[in-house]
């Protein structure tokens, strides 16, 4: 007989098919924020209107504005923003963006309950993963400020309560998490995402099928999560495949942002994905990767590797991607090939010299060691590497 615990995230409120105007006006009656410090995209910064008109329904109530946050947000830029925040007394922090957004978002409110003036001083709360997969985790304040989110891509870090930022002096991206830190609402507006660059959005939406797929062929699933993981699959892949036919299409947009959600809830109920995510996290921490990218490039070759031990799993990834005759594997790679994206080590970017430092960093990636065929060291991930070069 089957057992388990799941346990319910912390967030509050998902807000979808509503303008983000409307919704964050009526979250800001809900919550009774008074003090703002909003976080944008640079690109949605410099090239619409969107913070324009988000700062019209904040009014006075905004009282602070970041948008030069890099990629893989990194924490020297985490700090100055967190630091900008305190003293700004924001009693709500809200994103507007990306995946390196709602990591920011997150960060920050880990930063600011936990007295972090440094970009050293995060080591305290930084996750540890030793080479033989022993995990760390510090014990460390739970936010005290909450954040809510306006997405604008597919990653769906806005569902989860980890957050990722990176030491560029380590080149490494780091875990950290706190049961709380889970942002209280999320705003799924899919006409916002036309501003989305097509790449960014068709990739981070591989991102949330690699959720969905290292979900359903995990070594510990849970009935909830092999559910929602199934029909997030189902969503995506018809909701990218439509977007990508026409990218003026809202509804698929939605179908797409609602797969994205749905793809994250195993990670809520404690269910461990694979090595596509942990060589991703360091593909993205070390070699610049977009976190995208690195599901289109290695989920394929993981789910070869790991065919031998999970193929009944991987069964279901077929069905619910419609091709239930075909590898999962060969699904997965040909719904990258359809969406016009790369699909190779090569193409975005990673140097051959490269690969035998990725691959001794992924043996410090926790999710290394919950893959479903047990990697025993380096050679096996460049062994995965070298089939995705």
């Amino acid at each position: 007989m089957r057992s388990g615990i799941y346990s319910y995230p912390n967030t509050q409120r998902v807000i979808f098919g509503t303008s983000f105007e409307q919704a964050i006006a009526k979250e800001l009656e809900t919550v009774g924020a008074q003090r703002v410090y909003v976080l944008s995209s640079g690109s949605l910064f410099r090239e619409t209107e969107v913070v324009h008109q988000l700062r019209a329904v904040l009014s006075s109530r905004c009282v602070g504005l970041f948008h030069e946050m890099p990629a893989h947000t990194p924490r020297i830029a985490v700090v100055k923003a967190a630091q900008e925040a305190q003293q700004a007394q924001a009693d709500l922090i809200l994103t507007l963006g990306g995946g390196s957004m709602t990591d920011a978002g997150k960060m920050l409110t880990l930063c600011m309950s936990n007295g972090i003036e440094s970009a050293q001083d995060l080591d305290r709360l930084a996750t540890k993963v030793h080479a033989d997969g022993k995990i760390e985790r510090p014990e460390f304040l739970a936010p005290t400020v909450p954040c809510s989110v306006i997405s604008t891509t597919l990653s769906a870090g806005e569902f989860s309560a980890l957050a990722g930022c990176t030491d560029t002096v380590k080149g490494m991206k780091e875990n950290f998490l706190h049961p709380k830190a889970s942002p209280r609402s999320v705003i799924l507006d899919p006409a916002l995402t036309l501003h989305t660059p097509e790449w960014l959005w068709l990739s981070t939406g591989i991102r949330a099928v690699d959720h969905a797929v290292e979900d359903l062929c995990s070594i510990n699933t849970q009935p909830i999560s092999e559910a929602t993981s199934f029909q997030a699959l189902r969503l995506l892949g018809r909701g990218l495949r439509a977007v990508k036919k026409d990218p003026s299409d809202l509804e698929a947009r939605l179908d797409c942002q609602l797969g994205a959600w749905m793809s994250i809830i195993g990670s809520s109920a404690g269910v461990q994905k694979g090595a596509s995510h942990g060589i991703g996290h360091i593909l993205g921490g070390t070699a610049g990767v977009p976190h995208g990218y690195t599901s289109c490039v290695m989920l394929p070759h993981v789910l070869r590797f790991n065919q031998s031990v999970n193929g009944a799993q991987q069964k279901l990834v077929s069905e619910a991607l419609g091709e239930p005759h075909k590898p999962a594997c060969d699904v997965v790679s040909e719904l990258v090939a359809q969406l016009g994206l790369p699909s190779t080590l090569r193409e975005v970017g990673v140097k051959a010299d490269m690969l035998d430092l990725i691959a001794q960093n992924s043996m410090h990636d926790r999710l290394i060691h919950s893959n479903p065929r047990k990697i025993n060291g380096p050679e096996d991930v460049r062994r995965i590497l070298d089939a995705a070069w």
